[in-house]
């Protein structure tokens, strides 16, 4: 088992690494935002989905099956991004291969914070971390997932133009 869970923290600490913005605009935020609720909407997905740049959010959609309380798990997945640096997933896996539970380790408010997958880095090249794009509605490795996915979708388009 904590095999798995280092190669699943390799995975995605390469992610991490190559998926990185050029530049992050409030345009970039809206097409992304869009492209994550097609995806969504495609798959009748129950998410909320949240963009910011800096303490900023620049896009917010809560569909159809999703609750207020997906609004709180959102702001603890950006504020885990924010403080760490790298996507919540990681911070939870992390935890966990160490011993621990994320949310429960005594530095850790979990009120405020949380290591569940669902929101990952806007990191610009030559920048650094700008942003954050979160889901919340699925299982933690699903949302992370669909996340991914939107980004890597959404760089090869715009590296293609």
């Amino acid at each position: 088992m904590m095999e798995a869970i280092a190669q699943l923290i390799a995975a995605i600490e390469e992610q991490e690494r190559t998926l990185r913005f050029r530049t992050f605009s409030n345009a970039d935020a809206l097409a992304l935002g869009s492209l994550l609720v097609e995806l969504a909407l495609e798959r009748e997905l129950a998410v909320t989905i949240d963009i910011t740049r800096g303490q900023q959010q620049l896009f917010h959609v809560a569909l159809a099956g999703t609750a207020a309380h997906n609004d709180v798990w959102v702001a603890r997945k950006t504020r885990t991004v924010r403080e760490l640096g790298h996507s919540s997933f990681l911070a939870g896996l992390r935890a966990k291969l160490g011993g621990t539970i994320f949310d429960q380790s005594p530095w850790i408010d979990a009120l405020q914070f949380s290591g569940h997958g669902g929101s990952f880095p806007v990191n610009v090249v030559n920048v650094g971390l700008v942003g954050t794009v979160t889901v919340s509605g699925l299982p933690q490795a699903e949302d992370h997932a669909l996340v991914v996915e939107a980004i890597e979708i959404f760089l090869t388009k715009n590296a293609a133009e």
